[in-house]
């Protein structure tokens, strides 16, 4: 059984808000990271860069964060850009969904190695089943679901949708 939660046209506006969001929290700053974790959440943060762009001067500068999501801890985590263009500035971690919150701990303890401006997280879906001590500073939508359903986000032109079953 298939639920819709968010429409093409909601997700598209709680880009907007969390496009926003970032930028009133960054008004000062001169390059903001838009860190995706690969998979949905480099989709995102794409999408989220793109209205960033229009809003602000600031440089918008997109990262791709790549970790094996089962075993993050065994895969480690890397990013498409050096290590030296993120110290001092301000990270926004992104992913599609914060379900257990594995890939953000894992991904924020990597980027939190080297001194930030600030480190902040971007999610789409918050699902409140958190194994770890981990936050969505922006997010689209919380649900309360129960451990046996699961939340697809697709991110298809002009189609996007968040759904569950």
């Amino acid at each position: 059984m298939q639920n819709t939660i968010l429409s093409h046209q909601e997700i598209q506006h709680k880009i907007r808000r969390i496009a926003y969001q970032i930028y009133e929290a960054n008004v000062e700053e001169k390059e903001i990271i838009i860190a995706g974790i690969d998979g949905g959440g480099l989709k995102f943060a794409k999408k989220i860069q793109t209205v960033l762009k229009k809003i602000t001067d600031a440089t918008i500068t997109l990262c791709k964060v790549s970790m094996d999501k089962s075993n993050p801890l065994e895969s480690g985590v890397t990013t498409s850009i050096p290590e030296s263009a993120y110290i001092n500035k301000s990270v926004v971690l992104v992913d599609d969904v914060l379900n257990s919150g594995t890939t953000l701990i894992y991904g924020a303890h990597h980027f939190l190695k080297n001194p930030l401006k600030q480190l902040k997280t971007a999610v789409l879906v918050n699902r409140n089943h958190k194994k770890y001590p981990v936050k969505a500073d922006y997010k689209g939508i919380s649900l309360s679901t129960s451990l046996q359903e699961h939340v697809h986000v697709n991110f298809q032109t002009k189609n996007d949708m968040v759904y569950l079953d």
